[in-house]
């Protein structure tokens, strides 16, 4: 009998973080909980060497496919696959994760996706779940609606206000690692393509929740992640910018460039309003961040 979960680890340059990867997937290839699929995204380096002397499936692509393409790559390689991870290569799993990933999954047979706590190196919990960006709740926040109600913050999920030890559905969460039922992947096709990097993960939660699945976040399954590991090292303080595009982008595909626009209206008078009113963190961060989201709008067709 196969093991029930296909692990998909999307490698780019970073083989040290990779061997730390594999080698706390280890035990779970050993009990017969996981297979482990390495997808090199052309990194020109040791990791597919590394990635197979850890003794996984390794696929070494001719050209850097993005993070979605290369687990969609990763995942055909067993595509009836009863579950399916997708994770970077700079997490490690705890001991006993995926094992608490199923165990939630088998609580709540309607989450489709489930999502561990990410942990920093230095111990702090990552916050990693997000309200879906809506035009109604970037109005909301944008009037500051949102942040005179700690009840409407916390059941957001919004940083500094959410609980990072309850267990609980959630709209979406970082796709550092993800459990994806296999049901819930062939349903939804994995990943959009098209979405080369970042906003994967958010347009995969998506997608979920339109098919009839929700995202379940697991706070007793923990995961150690090295946060932009890759992104920093190729494309440093940029990395920002190239988020809010890709999250412009994917309202603009999913849901229209109209309520692209207004989000991004939204969020620039919320962030300009807050700079003319100096408000904490202070006028320098509010006005940065709202020519952030105009250059980020950009061109909608491009990385």
């Amino acid at each position: 009998m196969s093991p029930p979960v296909h692990v998909v680890v999307v490698s780019y340059r970073t083989p040290q973080l990779l061997e730390r990867c594999l080698g706390a997937l280890a035990p779970d290839v050993a009990s017969g909980l996981a297979t482990v699929a390495v997808v090199d995204n052309a990194s020109g380096d040791d990791s597919p060497s590394v990635a197979r002397r850890a003794g996984a499936d390794v696929v070494v692509s001719s050209a850097n496919l993005g993070f979605g393409a290369a687990a969609d790559v990763g995942a055909r390689r067993r595509p009836d696959a009863p579950w399916v991870v997708v994770a970077n290569a700079d997490v490690a799993v705890r001991p006993g994760a995926l094992r608490r990933l199923l165990d939630a999954a088998e609580r709540d047979p309607g989450a489709g996706v489930l999502a561990p706590r990410l942990v920093t190196p230095g111990g702090a919990v990552q916050h990693s779940v997000h309200p879906f960006p809506t035009v109604r709740f970037s109005a909301a926040f944008a009037l500051g609606l949102v942040e005179r109600s700690p009840r409407l913050r916390r059941q957001l999920t919004l940083e500094g206000s959410w609980d990072p030890a309850l267990e609980r559905r959630v709209a979406w969460a970082h796709g550092a690692l993800l459990l994806v039922r296999g049901a819930t992947w062939r349903a939804i096709g994995g990943f959009d393509p098209r979405m080369w990097m970042y906003a994967e993960d958010l347009d995969l939660c998506w997608r979920a929740r339109e098919a009839g699945w929700a995202t379940r976040y697991v706070p007793d399954a923990e995961v150690l992640h090295e946060v932009s590991a890759a992104t920093a090292a190729a494309w440093g303080d940029a990395r920002r910018r190239r988020s809010l595009a890709a999250t412009y982008r994917w309202i603009g595909r999913r849901r229209g460039w109209g309520r692209a626009a207004a989000v991004a209206a939204c969020n620039v008078a919320g962030a300009g309003g807050r700079a003319l009113a100096g408000a904490a963190p202070g006028r320098r961060y509010h006005a940065g961040w709202a020519v952030d989201h105009v250059r980020a709008l950009g061109p909608r067709g491009s990385r």
